[in-house]
């Protein structure tokens, strides 16, 4: 990764969320071997003790840990009423949480749907506002929404999930434009099939990820879009071009054509 970019938050506070495995522990690493100083928040205390320790004695940065379920309304006040006590001012925040779940919308239980909702959408805006007014007062922060390359279309099979990541690129490609020239940046990633544990916990086909980005990749392209100003960014030369060429096709044809691929 560009070290000029690392050092965008060099001695600073950056908060992650879904800290504890696959894109944002691969963020915690890159922005600690840069200098910055971390909150990480996921649901299991264990895996964040045991990087909080790691990254910590290797890199020499100050690092803080939240375990806080984002299904729980009531998370991101509890995330920013942490911050607020220790008095740390997040310079970035990464809303990196989400989750999907693959199969048949008539067969998903709507509970985990509306779990998928609240995690993938409802808390980024929360937390984003929580923090946005902070940074708007002082000149200065940036917000990093981890979206998908699934924002751009209709994913059959992963047809909520798709909802949500619209969402969130819409969100902040929005926010961004608002806050144009304010000094508060404003970026959404969009990665493609990535190794994560996402394909476990969405139950998705092995075949699907077979092109999969190793998730320090996108979380490197991140980092760079937002230091570099960009509204959003497509991590993969692939993802970018499977990007345009959905654009360039009738809706119709690109959906019919996911489902194909999807199809349990």
């Amino acid at each position: 990764m560009a070290q000029d970019a690392l050092k965008t938050w060099a001695g600073k506070w950056a908060l992650i969320t879904g800290a504890s495995a696959g894109i944002g522990l691969e963020f915690a690493k890159l922005l600690a071997a840069g200098g910055a100083n971390l909150v990480l928040t996921a649901r299991r205390a264990d895996r964040l003790k045991n990087t909080a320790s790691e990254l910590s004695a290797q890199y020499r940065v100050k690092i803080e840990i939240f375990s806080a379920d984002l299904l729980r309304p009531e998370a991101p006040v509890e995330i920013f009423n942490f911050t607020s006590g220790k008095n740390i001012e997040v310079e970035l925040l990464i809303n990196n949480a989400g989750f999907g779940a693959f199969g048949y919308v008539h067969e998903i239980p709507v509970e985990k749907m509306l779990e998928m909702i609240q995690v993938n959408c409802s808390a980024v805006v929360r937390l984003t506002r929580l923090y946005l007014p902070l940074m708007v007062a002082r000149k200065h922060g940036d917000v990093l929404i981890v979206a998908s390359l699934a924002s751009f279309q209709a994913v059959p099979f992963s047809t909520v999930y798709a909802a949500t990541k619209a969402f969130d690129l819409s969100f902040a490609e929005g926010v961004a434009e608002e806050l144009r020239g304010s000094g508060v940046r404003v970026c959404a990633l969009c990665p493609g099939t990535t190794n994560t544990e996402f394909q476990q916990v969405a139950k998705q086909p092995e075949r699907v990820f077979r092109s999969a980005e190793p998730a320090e990749k996108p979380a490197r392209v991140g980092l760079e879009a937002l230091a570099a100003g960009k509204a959003y960014v497509i991590s993969g030369f692939m993802n970018k071009l499977m990007k345009e060429g959905q654009r360039l096709a009738p809706r119709r044809f690109v959906t019919r054509t996911a489902a194909k691929m999807m199809r349990p």
